[in-house]
């Protein structure tokens, strides 16, 4: 029966099933970035933190494994275009990592707690996804347009193909751009998963490794699903993996215009991840209804929803779309995202933590003295 069906259909069907089992698992981990920067900048703890890198490292393994053998072409992504736009990067990474940290969660993480029965997450989902579409082709799209987009650099023009650390590093050295990848992509991906595997307490712990091993084996089954299941010559499928920030605000629009519109991987995985952590929240007991504890809780909710959605769309992508989809394809653009958003969470958690005693400019300036990026008040 499936056979009959579209490929584009056939791709989204897929993508909601290995979505549903994201949700289920993520749910069940308690898998949160923001929660693993949290555990990292307040506790020193790197636990959670390393399921984080082993999921990028299992994800750039394997996907450079099909790039290498030909399955897929990760040229054709839109991770590793000829146009860096740094400041994008740069500036939309700080400010998703502000919004995950006002509003608990990264997207995939908000997803997860919606399905949870968590309102204020549910709030964060709908801003986002409205800020996100209004950031890709509404209101605030000339900002992205007019202002980033003069200030992207033409990798081109300097007689670089495109974005890849592997292509810019064999442009500088002279070698062969396959040669350089498969360098990269071992130093990367099996640095990463050492990095991960040789904590002790990471490797006792069971729902860390479980979260890291599923999150990276789902992004490169997301490469093949609409790499070489939809690489197809009358009916093509954009290669894409996972990442939730645009798709939120294409699935609103989809939902809202359903007559005339038709669903894609993107929002497929959207809405198997907000179902699999249902199901798996029902099933297990653990399905809560949570609101909002005040007016200023909800405030920064709101608030984290537009940064997330502008932030995201901005740098083209959240903790997963360039933290490991993006990775994956060894983009320089996913790599400066990444940390981009860790630095904006790690200096909001400071500041929320000095605010509790001092004003927010002497609390900002303590909180980059203690990240070392800022001389230490006298």
């Amino acid at each position: 029966m499936m056979e009959e069906w579209s490929i584009v259909h056939r791709v989204a069907l897929i993508g909601f099933f290995g979505a549903l089992i994201f949700g289920a698992v993520a749910n069940k981990t308690h898998f949160c970035i923001m929660g693993s920067i949290s555990d990292w900048i307040n506790m020193g703890s790197r636990v959670r933190f390393r399921a984080w890198m082993l999921s990028i490292g299992i994800a750039i393994l394997g996907s450079q494994a099909m790039g290498q053998l030909g399955w897929i072409d990760l040229d054709t992504t839109m991770y590793r275009g000829s146009s860096f736009g740094l400041a994008g990067f740069l500036i939309g990474g700080i400010l998703f990592g502000v919004g995950m940290t006002l509003g608990a969660g990264c997207g995939q993480r908000t997803l997860v707690r919606v399905g949870g029965g968590n309102l204020k997450s549910l709030v964060v989902l709908i801003v986002m996804a409205i800020t996100a579409y209004m950031t890709l082709r509404g209101l605030l799209a000339p900002v992205r347009i007019d202002i980033f987009g003069p200030l992207s650099i033409d990798l081109e023009s300097q007689g670089i193909s495109n974005q890849g650390i592997e292509t810019i590093l064999a442009h500088w050295v002279g070698v062969s751009g396959q040669t350089m990848a498969i360098v990269v992509a071992l130093v990367l991906g099996l640095g990463t998963v050492i990095y991960a595997l040789k904590d002790k307490g990471f490797r006792a712990s069971g729902d860390n490794i479980l979260a890291g091993v599923t999150i990276g084996v789902l992004v490169v089954g997301a490469w093949y699903v609409t790499g070489v299941i939809g690489n197809d010559d009358f009916e093509p499928v954009p290669v894409e993996a996972l990442t939730f920030v645009a798709p939120t605000g294409n699935t609103v629009n989809y939902l809202m215009t359903w007559t005339g519109a038709e669903i894609n991987f993107g929002i497929a995985v959207v809405l198997g991840m907000i179902l699999g952590s249902f199901l798996y929240a029902v099933f297990s007991g653990n399905f809560r209804v949570e609101a909002f504890a005040n007016r200023a809780d909800m405030r920064n909710h709101l608030v984290a929803g537009v940064l997330m959605g502008f932030g995201g769309v901005l740098s083209f992508g959240c903790t997963i779309g360039q933290g490991v989809s993006g990775m994956s394809t060894l983009a320089l653009g996913s790599l400066v995202t990444l940390i981009s958003i860790m630095l904006g969470s790690a200096v909001t958690m400071k500041i929320q933590y000095y605010m509790l005693d001092d004003g927010f400019w002497s609390s900002l300036r303590q909180s980059l003295a203690d990240l070392r990026l800022f001389p230490a008040p006298k």
